[in-house]
């Protein structure tokens, strides 16, 4: 059966969190998106794993609704880099927070800081029999090609039991595939989202298929058991990543590598530091000039919310405006979740809004539109071509002339490539999809089911970005 899965993402209890970001709400919103399987995030923080238990069915099952949800979190190592890790039950999250609370003050923040290396994590995850892998692996803070040249040098005697890796909102299949220790790994797409809100909550997510929705169906296809796996990632282009060319961290201004080496990392124009950008970073470890992706590697879809697109395509300020929270709604309850509509939803049957909204929804499908990359700390954007915007923007274009900052504007066709599958390819395995689904829930019959980027660190922060 196929799940989308967000795996990683925080609670209330986690610094920078919007108090919203309960299991209900988590819960209800996870499911208008169009998820079936969440991570808890935060699951050795004592108020939030209580909360944990209150919405167990049992020790290994999570369930409010008809979302599914499993023990994860996240925890920064001595060297400041990020894990995910993916626990098989509450009494699992229980003992994790007893192996590290030596370490770490696990009631100061729902994502631990702990005096304690990538290798002796990945020690206690083994021993409790959880996944682990480094989270938004490639941004310049809290990851480990921040602080790392490879797996080995952050995890040492135990990088053979690190399973996946999470690309982050920073790259996707084409850049981590260039690095050849990569291609034995999964690779997860999750939101890390701060915001239970429709533009912040799976604007990542991956999609398994996997034999039940418990910890062992997700083990197996992480895993790649039994013929389970990943079959398919969805997320942002990297080049809307707060770091993903080179540039200045005050003024944003964009160096290509020369230059910035030959200015010594320093902006000519305001002093600041010149931060290396994530593309660049690919590059010095690339193995292959070119992504060489494994036979096991699903494609990647890029996509974003459906609340910018459609704030996009009426040319409004914000994704809170009644304009595009009205037509998120219709869409989303006509066609039951936002992955529906954005993915699966014939043309014609969009036409329940604006044209302009549809045909937004459209274009990106198509890959018709024009990328600002990102740098310095400033996230890249997007906007449509011509033909497309607005006639008549929204009152309150606050913030464009800021976000014209960034630099040069690059056009980026989205070609049918190994790693980026067509919609309608999509539909086609859809609609397979269902038919198996139906065969399998016959077979099931009478079985009980269970029911921001991050905040980034201060520029002064050394990594192996700076120089």
């Amino acid at each position: 059966m196929k799940v989308n899965a967000d795996l990683h993402l925080h609670s209330k209890y986690s610094m920078a969190c919007s108090g919203k970001m309960e299991l209900p709400t988590i819960a209800s919103e996870a499911s208008r998106k169009g998820m079936e399987l969440i991570g808890t995030g935060d699951c050795t923080h004592p108020k939030w794993l209580e909360e944990i238990k209150k919405a167990a069915i049992s020790d290994e099952e999570i369930r409010i609704g008809n979302i599914f949800f499993i023990p994860t979190t996240e925890v920064e190592d001595i060297d400041r880099v990020h894990h995910l890790l993916i626990l098989p039950s509450i009494s699992k999250a229980e003992e994790l927070a007893e192996r590290i609370a030596p370490f770490g003050n696990l009631e100061a923040d729902g994502r631990p800081s702990v005096k304690l290396d990538g290798c002796e994590i990945a020690e206690i995850a083994k021993d409790l029999g959880a996944l682990i892998g480094p989270c938004h692996a490639f941004t310049p803070w809290t990851a480990l090609y921040g602080y790392h040249d490879s797996l080995e040098s952050c995890y040492g005697d135990m990088t053979e039991y690190v399973s996946f890796i999470e690309l982050g909102l920073s790259a996707d299949s084409n850049y981590a595939d260039r690095i050849e220790e990569l291609h034995r790994l999964t690779f997860l797409t999750n939101s890390d989202a701060h915001s239970p809100s429709t533009n912040k909550l799976a604007r990542e997510f991956t999609q398994f298929n996997v034999p039940d929705i418990t910890f062992e169906g997700i083990k197996k296809a992480i895993l790649r058991e039994q013929g389970y796996g990943a079959t398919l990632n969805v997320g942002f282009f990297p080049e809307e990543g707060k770091y993903n060319r080179s540039a200045c961290v005050k003024c944003f201004t964009q160096y290509p590598l020369p230059e910035a080496e030959a200015r010594r990392w320093r902006c000519p124009i305001c002093r600041g530091i010149i931060k290396k950008g994530v593309a660049d970073r690919v590059n010095e470890l690339a193995d292959f000039e070119k992504p060489e992706h494994p036979d096991h590697r699903p494609p990647y879809l890029h996509l974003i919310p459906l609340a910018e697109i459609i704030q996009m395509s009426l040319g409004h300020a914000s994704v809170q405006t009644k304009g595009v929270k009205t037509a998120w709604e219709t869409i989303v309850g006509h066609f039951g979740n936002e992955v529906e509509a954005l993915i699966y939803a014939e043309p014609e049957a969009l036409k329940i809004v604006d044209d302009r909204i549809v045909n937004a929804i459209l274009a990106f499908r198509k890959g018709d539109v024009i990328i600002h990359p990102g740098g310095g700390g400033q996230y890249g954007w997007l906007e449509l071509p011509g033909h497309l915007k607005a006639e008549k923007p929204g009152p309150a274009e606050k913030g464009t002339e800021e976000k014209k900052k960034a630099s040069k504007i690059t056009k980026r066709e989205i070609g049918k490539s190994r790693t980026q599958i067509s919609f309608s390819d999509l539909a086609r395995k859809k609609s397979v999809d269902t038919i198996e689904n139906e065969e399998e829930k016959t077979a099931r019959a009478g079985k009980k089911w269970p029911e921001k980027e991050s905040p980034e660190k201060p520029a002064g922060q050394r990594s192996l970005f700076d120089f």
